[in-house]
């Protein structure tokens, strides 16, 4: 009952306008899991390379339908039937299936959005929040939510230098 029957994947627009993808794990009990990967408006010179289109006529390139079309022919195929609880192995098979060690083959938003939604699929097909299917049947407190109220830096267009500036509870006794 916590096999993986199929997987679906679609570009859909984040909450900036931009195309991002959403991943869809669809379980033999019927139990689903989902995911979407919006990327930040800047990165790292170490980050692993989210696949972006290239087409001018299609977002301004910045489509992601290789993406999607890489989660449906390369890593669908490879998935079916694996128990979902095996996180470590799906994960394993996502990363030998790309090869690379930035994942620009596949792209990190297939890679991410897969180990993800997977990730969801299991904790929904158990009954447990995701966070307590990460952390353990032990876990008891969510992780402490941190908000970006101010953006500078490339993240806006605006002559801010600081990229970010972030506000978190601290000592809160619950959320």
């Amino acid at each position: 009952m916590t096999n993986i029957e199929s997987i679906q994947a679609r570009q859909i627009l984040d909450s900036r306008g931009n195309p991002t993808i959403e991943v869809e794990v669809f379980l033999d009990g019927g139990v689903v899991g989902r995911a979407a990967v919006p990327s930040g408006a800047s990165t790292g010179e170490h980050e692993a390379i989210e696949l972006r289109d290239g087409d001018k006529g299609h977002y301004l390139g910045k489509g992601v339908l290789k993406a999607v079309q890489n989660v449906q022919e390369i890593i669908e195929p490879e998935l079916l039937d694996i128990d979902v609880t095996d996180q470590v192995l799906i994960d394993r098979i996502l990363c030998e299936l790309d090869g690379t060690p930035n994942k620009e083959k596949l792209g990190a938003n297939a890679i991410l959005g897969v180990s993800l939604a997977v990730a969801h699929a299991a904790s929904n097909a158990i009954g447990l929040p995701l966070y307590q299917y990460i952390g353990g049947v032990a876990a008891r407190t969510l992780p402490v939510p941190m908000m970006n109220i101010l953006n500078g830096g490339s993240h806006a267009d605006n002559n801010v230098d600081i990229q970010e500036f972030m506000i978190m509870p601290t000592g809160a006794e619950s959320f």
